[in-house]
């Protein structure tokens, strides 16, 4: 069965860190690329960012310098290292795989996991 499981949500503190990773099952990551969006209540999902199959980098301005995604093709894992979290952080954050060339086109994600839980609150 082809999956995406994501893990590593919780409850922190503003100020604290979270890493989330997702993990695929049935298929290999290493030709893909992976994307993290997040989706607060009563908001429209964005993406936060992407790693490309070669290991290039994007991230939209709010999260830069504080989230850092990283991926571990043995593994089959892609991370997502979240330090000095704020309120605004809060949301279901999803993983998700493109083969598309371009991967900081957060449109062309088409394959997902079902999600964990931040929830940045003192």
């Amino acid at each position: 069965q082809l999956q995406l499981v994501e893990s590593g949500g919780g409850l922190v503190q503003p100020g604290g860190s979270l890493r989330l990773s997702c993990a695929a099952s049935g298929f290999s990551l290493n030709f893909y690329a992976i994307a993290w969006f997040r989706q607060a209540p009563g908001k429209e999902r964005e993406g936060v960012s992407c790693i490309s199959s070669g290991g290039s980098t994007n991230y939209i301005d709010s999260v830069k310098g504080r989230f850092t995604i990283s991926r571990d093709n043995a593994k089959n894992t892609v991370y997502l290292q979240m330090n000095s979290l704020k309120p605004e952080d809060t949301a279901v954050y999803y993983c998700a795989v493109t083969l598309n060339p371009d991967y900081s086109d957060y449109e062309g994600y088409d394959f997902w996991g079902q999600g964990t839980q931040v929830t940045v609150s003192s």
